[in-house]
């Protein structure tokens, strides 16, 4: 089968991955245009070079957890697309070979003068990092505002999925919130969060958990599916 496993937030935090902001509107004690909007980056380019330089070096201190590495096994049987709204690399480090980047990656850069030289950075990055044509060089990241380049891509896999998973994201946070439209009608989803926005229909399964707890449950259930 082919299988699209949309990510949030929800699955990488049970790895200490802090969420992406606090109920009150704050991420880490910033407002969030402070550091994730490009008005934000031009105001005051050190404390947004700063907020991501120790959001990368949390990044470098955790391990993907149980639900990184059970979606790792539904490889085994099918094709699985993972679109994730993170910014960190546990899906990858747990072995998952497929995964699209809707809001960017942090563990790398880009030139601010040519978004398509893009750089590996797994050290901080500070004012006076330039690339080879002396442009500052700015975290690989979607600020509020940009736009998302990895869409169409993960729209043409959610078109094409017989299964979808949905795990630790509201799925309210547009424009991720309207890639289900584009999956056919008659598609089964699964959704894993601890407080589904979402409830059970005859389309949709709701598992009322963690994701640690929730994915392996949804794996057995298609594995089910797939046998019958």
């Amino acid at each position: 089968m082919n299988i699209v496993v949309l990510t949030g937030a929800g699955v990488s935090a049970e790895s200490g991955i802090n969420t992406f902001r606090d109920s009150n509107g704050l991420w880490e004690n910033h407002d969030i245009m402070e550091v994730a909007s490009p008005e934000g980056f031009a105001k005051n380019p050190e404390l947004v070079l700063d907020f991501y330089n120790k959001r990368r070096k949390q990044l470098l201190e955790v391990q993907p957890n149980a639900a990184h590495k059970a979606l790792v096994d539904l490889e085994k049987n099918h094709e699985v697309t993972i679109i994730t709204q993170n910014v960190d690399d546990l899906h990858e480090r747990a072995g998952s070979t497929n995964v699209v980047h809707l809001h960017g990656e942090l563990l790398k850069v880009h030139s601010t003068g040519n978004e398509t030289t893009v750089l590996d950075w797994k050290k901080d990055l500070n004012l006076g990092d330039c690339c080879d044509e002396n442009h500052q060089l700015r975290p690989h990241v979607v600020w509020f505002g940009e736009m998302v380049p990895m869409m169409d891509e993960a729209m043409h896999y959610v078109s094409k999925a017989d299964v979808i998973i949905i795990v630790g994201t509201s799925m309210q946070v547009y424009p991720a919130a309207g890639l289900l439209q584009f999956a056919s009608d008659n598609v089964p989803v699964f959704f894993v969060d601890p407080n589904p926005s979402i409830s059970s229909s005859e389309r949709i399964s709701v598992f009322a958990e963690k994701a640690s707890t929730g994915v392996p449950k949804v794996i057995a259930e298609i594995e089910k599916l797939a046998g019958s």
